[in-house]
């Protein structure tokens, strides 16, 4: 995969107007784990299964900036032996113009329904893949798959499995193992999130991927990194869990720091120096 998203980014810059256009696979605008891997790992199914001339290109649906705010999402990019360098954030590509230019195709991960500033972007839509709730309209030319499973990327590894399961090696399946095991806590039933097809192929990529890392392991692993702040600022830090609320022009933005007062100054005060 690390050759499919260094492509991507190469691709992008060198783009010419004549060219056929991109096949963009967009996570939601959380861009957590799940959407993250998802885009990844189905644009890169499409890069081995696509036969429309348009370029599959995931993008992660956040400016690049904001990126190291997910700490579990660099993690597992790291562990997986892939560089965010390599990535395609909201912020780099101009997907109102390849619309407007007749060059872009969409898929939907991990969300299934554009927010209201991308309303423009509706035609483009071809295919969903999500977990949610559906608040989608039917359409005849949009193929939408939407099942209730405890993580969007279990479709995605489904989809990959049963269309072209060659497109698996060691890095995808940990990418998609890791996730998986994420959103499932554990894939522990009291948690209320795993459902019996997230089971079925967290076990087939343990059986086809022995080295994969045990389950226990990764899991605390990612929970650590989701809630690991040692490497941001005291502005990252902030912003990396803040939630907004509105009321006409009153806006409301509350944080949460997982550390006392005391560290996070020293921990700013350090960041400073060096």
């Amino acid at each position: 995969m690390d050759i499919f998203l260094k492509s991507c980014r190469n691709v992008l810059k060198g783009n010419a107007d004549g060219s056929p256009g991109f096949h963009v696979v967009l996570g939601n605008e959380a861009c957590d784990l799940d959407s993250m891997v998802s885009a990844l790992a189905y644009a890169y199914f499409l890069s081995k299964t696509l036969d429309s001339g348009k370029i599959p290109l995931p993008v992660l649906n956040i400016p690049r900036q904001e990126f190291p705010l997910r700490t579990d999402n660099t993690f597992l990019l790291r562990e997986s032996g892939l560089s965010q360098d390599d990535l395609v954030f909201r912020d780099e590509v101009d997907l109102w113009s390849l619309h407007r230019a007749g060059r872009l195709d969409l898929t939907l991960v991990d969300h299934n329904v554009l927010p209201s500033s991308d309303r423009d972007l509706e035609e483009a839509v071809l295919e969903v893949i999500d977990h949610h709730l559906l608040e989608r309209k039917p359409s005849p030319s949009c193929a939408v798959t939407v099942e209730t499973v405890g993580s969007c990327t279990t479709l995605v590894t489904e989809r990959i499995i049963q269309k072209a399961p060659e497109v698996l090696d060691q890095q995808v399946a940990q990418l998609l193992y890791g996730t998986i095991v994420l959103d499932c806590v554990n894939m522990a039933p009291e948690a209320g999130k795993v459902t019996p097809k997230d089971s079925q192929y967290a076990v087939l990529l343990e059986t086809h991927f022995p080295n994969l890392p045990p389950r226990g392991v990764l899991f605390q692993s990612l929970q650590n990194a989701k809630f690991d702040v040692s490497g941001l600022t005291t502005e990252q830090m902030l912003l990396k869990d803040m939630k907004v609320a509105s009321e006409g022009d009153l806006k409301l933005a509350v944080s949460v720091i997982y550390m006392t007062l005391e560290v996070g100054v020293l921990l700013n005060y350090s960041l400073y120096l060096n």
